[in-house]
């Protein structure tokens, strides 16, 4: 049985030598190496085709890898596809990094440049775990290439744009009429100044903030940061005072977003109009991720930024960003066909109308949930969740299926 084998390495010199190592191992099958920890997930996800067959056996990731730090990079590959047996190759092995790289989820850990004994030794028992794995899952069924839930991103191209009031009622949606057994939680990242809790007329004694620092965030320590609402939905709220959001790095979001993926199906995450290192982290890690704007010269610009941004730091490719054009008027000379040829990115069909008179009430109230059902904002925002998958046409049996959910 041939050993098809992915490596991750970044160094051109490093790839090179450790493809001929890979090559010279019996019945083994080097594929072409990828540069980045991107690449490396989105090569994964379209091998997958809903079948265990099309993944390769084992994937040795090289220490320096980017943008996701090795151990990250281990960790999600082990939890979105555990049918692939990972190697880590660094060139400081020692006893510490063994037990990081373990606790991972990888199945070896080898030296660089790795003699051919070891590197046979490391891919030889990660290939036997991985054919266990799949002998276990079953090779021609369907595999969820996620430990469970959907990470949904929404950020502003800039201020004001509505961003918090989109992700507020597409959690919403996904909560109450998604076909969901686990339930959906709304994590807000805009971490100076998030107004997640005054939508909800939330006041609660955590915040993300309180995450930081934890070396592992438990279902009980996650637990206690999350604010359960009356209409069932989940919250993790962004801290009263802004500056404790320079607490929160990439790896506590990388880390939280991981812990919270796994216990609900769908994570909401509003990553406000300015990006730093946690909502770059979120972005990256998003299985769809949403730029809002509106229908002018200046939003649209900054769309453009963005996107030009996040491709320069390989946070995300314009093409696998989402935008959402909010407040379209019949007035408004910029139609959504014309920012997806400026942006270069994708647009929803789904397009939020103008309504200030509809959403007052509700959002002076702190009661962003009692949108009337029947005006034009709260159709099409739902609307938009249906698009994404987070709820069933309005209608559809089984939609407001509960209204809570276990605390």
């Amino acid at each position: 049985m041939t050993t098809r084998i992915l490596p991750v390495v970044g160094d051109p010199d490093a790839a090179r030598s450790l493809i001929t190592l890979l090559s010279q191992l019996p019945d083994s099958e080097p594929m072409r190496p990828v540069p980045d920890s991107t690449t490396l997930l989105d090569t994964l996800a379209s091998l997958t085709h809903e079948s265990v067959a099309g993944l390769p056996d084992v994937v040795v990731v090289h220490e320096r890898i980017g943008p996701l730090p090795a151990l990250e990079l281990v960790r999600e590959v082990s939890l979105r596809f555990p049918a692939v047996g990972v190697v880590l190759v660094s060139a400081e092995p020692s006893a510490g990094l063994y037990s990081a790289a373990m606790d991972a989820g990888a199945r070896g850990l080898a030296g660089f440049p790795p003699s051919y004994e070891e590197l046979a030794a490391r891919v030889g028992a990660a290939a036997q775990w991985a054919a266990g794995m799949r002998r276990h899952l079953g090779a021609g069924e369907h595999v969820n290439t996620g430990p469970g839930g959907r990470i949904v991103t929404v950020s502003g191209a800039k201020g004001g744009v509505g961003t918090t009031l989109l992700a507020t009622q597409l959690a919403l949606a996904a909560q109450t009429a998604g076909p969901f057994d686990r339930g959906a939680i709304l994590v807000d990242l805009d971490l100076l100044g998030g107004d997640v809790g005054s939508y909800f007329d939330v006041q609660f004694r955590r915040s993300v903030a309180d995450l930081a620092g934890i070396p592992d965030i438990s279902q009980q320590v996650l637990g206690e940061a999350v604010f359960h609402h009356e209409t069932g939905l989940a919250m993790l709220i962004a801290p009263a005072e802004g500056e404790r959001g320079e607490d929160v790095s990439d790896a506590t979001a990388r880390q939280l977003l991981m812990a919270v993926r796994s216990r609900y199906d769908v994570v909401l995450v509003d990553c406000g109009s300015h990006m730093n290192a946690a909502t770059a982290a979120a972005v990256e890690l998003a299985d769809v991720a949403i730029l809002v704007t509106t229908p002018d010269v200046i939003a649209v610009r900054a769309v453009n930024r963005m996107v030009r941004m996040w491709d320069r730091l390989r946070i995300r490719k314009a093409a696998e960003t989402l935008t959402v054009v909010n407040r379209m008027g019949r007035s408004s000379a910029i139609q959504p066909q014309l920012i997806s040829r400026i942006t270069g990115t994708h647009v929803a069909r789904s397009v939020i109308p103008a309504g200030f008179r509809e959403l007052q009430e509700a959002q002076d109230a702190g009661r962003i949930q009692d949108l009337d059902g029947r005006g034009q904002v709260r159709r099409a925002m739902w609307a938009l969740a249906t698009e994404l998958g987070l709820a069933p046409p309005e209608g559809a049996a089984g939609g407001g299926r509960r209204r809570g959910r276990r605390a």
